[in-house]
């Protein structure tokens, strides 16, 4: 049975694969799922050595037959997510549809009151961490434009 539930997700201060195994297992269960502020989600390790390993994966592959690299915060943390989901069998698609990543937070979304994941908190790491916006920045997102 699926519940038809809508949760909003803050990022700020959240570690990012912790944070999408969680939403992972809540969309498969039904629910509806948007996350705010995806720029301000965590990679833990450093900071050298993962944009050292994004820019080699972004060698891998073509433009047009794939893999396709996102370089948008938003983009980098719904892509997490579908790696945690069964995305090519259908129940993973369905789950897949009802996410929802912003940059910031939307006009429409100001109203909801956004919740945090207490279990994936960045605050419980001893070891150097950044956040996905400033991986995004070194890989080339413009936040300008």
């Amino acid at each position: 049975m699926q519940t038809k539930t809508f949760s909003v997700i803050d990022a700020d201060g959240l570690i990012l694969g912790r944070m999408a195994s969680i939403v992972a297992k809540r969309l498969l269960k039904g629910e509806k799922i948007a996350i705010v502020n995806t720029e301000k989600a965590v990679l833990s390790g450093k900071r050298i050595s993962k944009v050292r390993e994004a820019k080699e994966f972004l060698e891998v592959g073509a433009p047009k037959r794939g893999p396709f690299h996102y370089r948008k915060p938003d983009r980098i943390v719904r892509k997490t997510v579908r790696g945690m989901l069964p995305y090519r069998q259908p129940n993973g698609k369905m789950a897949y549809k009802r996410l929802k990543t912003y940059i910031g937070v939307p006009e429409e979304l100001k109203t909801h009151k956004p919740e945090t994941l207490k279990e994936a908190q960045a605050k419980k790491l001893v070891c150097p961490y950044f956040t996905v916006g400033e991986l995004a920045r070194e890989i080339g997102w413009n936040p300008e434009g």
